[in-house]
Parts: structure tokens; C-alpha cells; sequence
């Protein structure tokens, strides 16, 4: 069974939400990016979203791209990801990781090749913003072959294209909360959980939530109505606040701390 499947199984017999925190691969360096995927796991992530780095982000705001320009900067590539998250692997870390990517560096790979590499390195799903459905359908195939699950992004403004976006998710359906690109807001789209409602009775999978997402009571709101809550801005900028004692190496240990504290507050989880 692919790690999405089981993962959401178990909490649904839990009766909670995931919780799904989101990080850029390489910001700071690659090897802080294996800390903190084994940090956040501690934290009480559930499921965990890894960004690849790249240098047009149409979906991502100004944090998550200052996060991207940080690890371009260090010449990350999706080939580091998967690195990474085998690393991560190697070091014991056992939930399910999910690529956030653009289509792009998937094409310069070479679809079959990315595939491999993304079942060989541990991960179970592929987010791509920017491939719409329309044209999904080689990247599904190859996917399902790989049982790696191909998640779509459904906004408040799909209307009627969300049903035909239904019938070829896998995993678990990401209903974005808010209108334009990621980033931390106080408030939502108008009517956001009629929305969320119409998507889950649309579809037998899990539905999660992100974009916009960064506190407590946020998390607890949207965990109430839907089967998952993605937060990736919050945790970004909190990494961003820490870049250089994460890179201080007297200074490194503390800094991961403070954010795994940072994460697990978010989810009202104590660390042990």
C-alpha cells in the first residue's frame, strides 16, 4: 500500500487530520534538509511536503521563493531532493514524503526517469501546480505504474472543472483556501468551507487544505472539516529566521529545536 493510503487509514481510525507541514529542499543547505525532515517527523508531522527549488514558483509567494532563491543559490536541483529524502529515509524517517514541484525540472529529467528516481528515493506522492489536467495523463500512467500518487490542487475558483479534476486524483485532493499564491493570511476565501464540503462529498478521498495556514487555531479550524492541513509559509519563514544559526554548527542544534518547537505548537503537540 502506498504510505498516503496508510497514513491516512490510521487517522481516519484515530479520528484526527493529518498534519502536514512543507519544506524547501536545500534552504539552508541539503544537509540541514535531512535534520529538519527527522526534526518535523518528531514534531508530529504526519505526512510531509518537499519543494523543490525553482526559479519561476507561479504558485509560491514571497517566502517559499526566497527559500527557493536560497537553495538555487546553492545549486540544489530535484535530483538533490531525492537525495535528500533518501537520506532521510536512511535515517529512519518513516512517514510519507509528497514532491512539490514544477513541470519543468520533471521534463528536464525525463518523465520515466523521474519516476524511477522518485519511487527509488521513498517518495509517495507528486504534487505539480502546473501541469492541469487536461494534460496529466502521461505523468498519471507513469505515476500509477510507480504507485506514486499524482495529487491534483482544486480552488474555489475550478467550479466546473473540479469534478473532472476528481476523477483523476490520487492520494488525496488539496484544496487551496485562498485566492493567488502561498503565504501566511488572517483570513480566507468567502464561503471556504462550503467549498471544502462540496469537494469531499465530490470525492471518496481524503481532502487537505493549505495555502495560508500558520497558526494553532488555524490548524484546529480547518482539521474539524477536512482530513488534512498543510502549512508551508509559517515554517519556511520561521527556517529563514534561523538560516544562519542553522548554519553555525555551535549554534545548529538549538536553532532546529526552537523550529520543531515552532511546528509542534502549530499542531498543539508536545515534543517528547
Amino acid at each position: 500500500m502506498n504510505l498516503i493510503d496508510a497514513a491516512f487509514n490510521r487517522l481516519k481510525q484515530e479520528g484526527r487530520a493529518a498534519f502536514i507541514p512543507f519544506l524547501t529542499v536545500g534552504d539552508p543547505d541539503l544537509d540541514t534538509s535531512v535534520d529538519l525532515i527527522a526534526g518535523l517527523e518528531q514534531a508530529g508531522a504526519d505526512i510531509l511536503e518537499l519543494g523543490v527549488p525553482y526559479s519561476d514558483p507561479l504558485a509560491d509567494g514571497p517566502v517559499i521563493q526566497r527559500a527557493s532563491e536560497r537553495a538555487l543559490l546553492h545549486h540544489v536541483t530535484i535530483e538533490s531532493c531525492f537525495q535528500v529524502a533518501g537520506e532521510a529515509r536512511r535515517r529512519g524517517v518513516q512517514i510519507p514524503f509528497v514532491l512539490f514541484t514544477y513541470y519543468n525540472p520533471v521534463l528536464q529529467v525525463g518523465l520515466e526517469k523521474f519516476m524511477a528516481a522518485a519511487a527509488e528515493h521513498g517518495i509517495s506522492g507528486l504534487i505539480i501546480p502546473d501541469l492541469p489536467y487536461e494534460e496529466c495523463s502521461e505523468v498519471l500512467e507513469l505515476a500509477d505504474k510507480a504507485n506514486i500518487h499524482l495529487i491534483p490542487l482544486v480552488a474555489p475558483t475550478s467550479e466546473g472543472r473540479i469534478q473532472a479534476i476528481l476523477e483523476k486524483a490520487r492520494g488525496f485532493v488539496y484544496c487551496v483556501s485562498s485566492l493567488g499564491v502561498t503565504g501566511v493570511r488572517s483570513s480566507f476565501h468567502e464561503g471556504i468551507e462550503a467549498f471544502i464540503q462540496s469537494v469531499k462529498q465530490a470525492t471518496p478521498l481524503p481532502v487537505a487544505v493549505g495555502f495560508g495556514i500558520s497558526s494553532h487555531e488555524q490548524v484546529e479550524r480547518f482539521s474539524a472539516i477536512c482530513d488534512g492541513v498543510v502549512i508551508g509559509s509559517a515554517i519556511v519563514r520561521e527556517v529563514e529566521t534561523q538560516a544562519d544559526r542553522l548554519l553555525n554548527e555551535s549554534a545548529k542544534q538549538d536553532a532546529l529545536l526552537q523550529i520543531c518547537n515552532f511546528v509542534s505548537q502549530l499542531k498543539g503537540y508536545k515534543l517528547t
